[in-house]
């Protein structure tokens, strides 16, 4: 042993050439294996998928024509009219769905009859619009400040002054009754999770999977149990609106110092003890936080959910783009982004006074509790007034603004189309052609064995070897559903919205991270962006590009951009101002402080950023299946509108998560590891 240890340490003694020789093979070959990076292997990967299509094109490539089913698809059918006939006499539905269905729609109606609708006995709801505008300036002021009263007042106005008030709201009641139900399951499971590192491996599937799962595909299933109506309405609101406030609660549980949690435990508090009086009070304002995500959630889905009869401005959107009544739509969706804004202003208001602690460090710090007594005083007054005279409870006037505001949207829709029609049919050829038709060809083409072996095999390179079992799991269930090529199909106009995503992510969060002006003045733009309704954009989309795959990306892009933008902005403004004096100084200039410093640093943020938005294209798939996509997205509307596809419909809404599940793992994985 002694011998064995000291003959490397020696290797360059003249009477053991041997010994001097037989060393560099132990060591050479370890050191070249690490100069491999994993982007030579990934190269590598595809160069060998290229000449294997050229040889095997056509070959194995599992398409399915569009009325086919198979054994999968018909028991998901059979299941569906089992369900459907048994509905009244099973004593789950009479005894559990049932239940479920009375005490939610009983809720979303006291809601309704308190602010929208007339209630029993009344033409009118109990409350008016001067006693809602009111309540909504009162409690902006409470928990946040002045301004923010402000905006509340003047943004609930702007909805009667545009003709949508009793639409706005009868969302409004939708909204704050499904955030209600989703806060009341999603903060307990949150804490549950940020206490617990099993519960949370557990529950973060499931979080996947609501998050993912096209909301077109549990829309049937609703129906089928709760019927069509405001229940079903809630509910779907619910799922897509949960998951953002269990993921945050968990965050900012996990997030209090040990330290913190460490000295209430030598003082001797019990585990309860220590949540109340350390652990939530320390998440306060990130908790805030998650209620702001899950309410810019559940408005996102106020357009999606009137196709099962949820009232209000997604009716209304969708009543008027059925007649392509452009103006009308974008008034009511207008209307929707007001909402969001205000709504989300009013959270974040509150999330900082959790912060900062509820007194004010103002000169009229001192008065603010008799001053918000006597707010609640005149409030009450307003509530009073707008319950018992006509003119404080119905909106006066016709809604002028909404006619001119309807008006100048037709008619800048009418110029662009018109005017840029030759310039975007050109680019639409060019960017279809040039990138997206050979892209969805290597994909779909190639034997399907060949395309899981890539996915597989980038998967584990990039993500490590979790990532790769996460991707072949996926690959096998993908195949499972019948709809390998769609699937593909799908995946390349993914991919393409993601590469367009993140090259618009980057200049403009880029320009953003560097420019406080322009962050001030590009952010309100990115927040309508993100919850304006899609179907709104897509008939002027439509009128310039047709209905293809491209105005599908199109449409993808303007919903999936503002928060790679975002990211990318947050990641780099985080580059420590010294590092970029430094290279200043050093001579360097603004392309190179970019490219050579705040890029490279901020690595983890553009990864998660590419995850981010690959998630937010995928939900838009759906969407694109509407207006010429194809593929999984119509998969998905063909199961919704036709009961023989119902189950071809489910599985390719499966199919989507999948991909959603299997992408999201990888680039996860990718981002801790540029991190790490």
């Amino acid at each position: 042993m002694t011998v064995a240890v000291e003959k490397p340490e020696q290797p360059q003694k003249p009477e053991q050439p041997r010994k001097t020789d037989s060393a560099p093979p132990a060591v050479a070959p370890a050191a070249r294996v690490r100069r491999i990076g994993r982007g030579t292997v990934v190269a590598a990967i595809l160069i060998a998928w290229l000449v294997l299509f050229a040889v095997l094109r056509g070959k194995q490539t599992l398409t399915l024509a569009a009325a086919d089913l198979t054994d999968l698809h018909r028991w998901i059918n059979d299941l569906n009219d089992s369900i459907g006939a048994n509905r009244n006499s099973n004593p789950l539905f009479l005894y559990f769905f049932n239940e479920i269905r009375l005490v939610i729609d009983t809720l979303v109606t006291f809601v309704q009859e308190l602010i929208s609708q007339p209630s029993a006995d009344r033409p009118l709801p109990q409350i008016g619009w001067l006693g809602v505008v009111g309540i909504a300036g009162y409690v902006s002021w409470a928990v946040g400040n002045w301004r923010v009263a402000l905006l509340a007042v003047a943004g609930f106005t702007f909805f009667g002054l545009q003709g949508l008030w009793q639409e706005s709201m009868d969302t409004l009641a939708l909204t704050v009754s499904a955030v209600f139900v989703a806060l009341l399951f999603a903060i307990p499971l949150g804490v549950w999770a940020g206490l617990s590192t099993r519960f949370n491996r557990v529950v973060t599937p499931f979080l996947d999977f609501m998050q993912t799962m096209p909301t077109f595909v549990y829309l049937a299933p609703l129906t089928l149990f709760f019927l069509i109506g405001g229940a079903s309405a809630t509910i779907a609101t619910v799922i897509y609106a949960a998951p953002p406030a269990i993921r945050i609660t968990a965050h900012a549980i996990r997030s209090v110092p040990e330290t913190t949690v460490e000295a209430a435990d030598s003082l001797g508090a019990t585990r309860w003890q220590a949540l109340l009086k350390v652990l939530l009070p320390m998440s306060k304002r990130t908790v805030v936080m998650g209620v702001n995500q899950s309410i810019m959630a559940a408005l996102a889905m106020v357009t999606i959910a009137a196709l099962i009869d949820a009232p209000g401005l997604g009716h209304t959107v969708l009543q008027a783009l059925q007649s392509l009544d452009v103006g009308t739509a974008f008034n009511a969706g207008l209307a929707i982004v007001v909402m969001a804004i205000v709504l989300d202003r009013v959270t974040t208001a509150a999330a900082a006074r959790q912060e900062t602690g509820r007194l004010s460090n103002g000169r009229f710090a001192g008065l603010r509790r008799p001053l918000l007594a006597a707010g609640g005083v005149v409030t009450a007054v307003l509530v009073y007034m707008s319950h018992t005279y006509v003119w404080a409870a119905e909106f006066p006037g016709e809604g002028g603004v909404g006619s001119s505001v309807a008006k100048a949207a037709d008619t800048t829709t009418t110029w662009v189309q018109d005017s840029l029609s030759g310039l975007t049919n050109a680019f639409r050829d060019a960017l279809t052609n040039g990138l997206l038709n050979p892209f969805q060809s290597l994909l779909t083409d190639s034997p399907w064995w060949l395309v899981a072996a890539v996915l597989i095999g980038i998967g584990t390179v990039v993500g490590g070897w979790r990532a790769g079992v996460t991707a072949a799991v996926c690959v096998g269930l993908l195949l499972g559903t019948g709809l390998w090529s769609d699937s593909m199909t799908t995946l390349a106009s993914t991919l393409v919205a993601t590469v367009l995503v993140m090259l618009l992510g980057m200049a403009v969060g880029v320009w953003m991270g560097r420019s406080a002006l322009a962050d001030r003045v590009l952010r309100p733009t990115l927040d309508a962006a993100q919850v304006m309704p899609p179907f709104v954009y897509l008939v002027p989309f439509l009128a310039l590009f047709g209905a293809t795959r491209f105005t599908a990306i199109v449409a993808a892009i303007v919903y999936a951009a503002p928060v790679a933008i975002k990211i990318i902005a947050d990641g780099v403004r985080a580059v420590p101002a010294a590092t970029v004096e430094a290279a200043t100084s050093a001579g360097c200039n603004t392309w190179q402080i970019i490219t050579k410093v705040q890029l490279p640093m901020s690595r983890s943020a553009l990864t998660l950023a590419t995850n981010q938005g690959l998630i937010y294209v995928l939900s838009m798939v759906v969407v694109g299946g509407l207006v010429g996509a194809g593929a999984l997205g119509y998969d998905v509307v063909a199961g919704f509108s036709q009961g023989q596809l119902y189950g071809k419909g489910l599985a390719a809404g499966l199919a989507i998560v999948l991909l959603g599940v299997m992408f999201d793992r990888i680039t996860q994985a990718a981002a801790r590891r540029v991190s790490a």
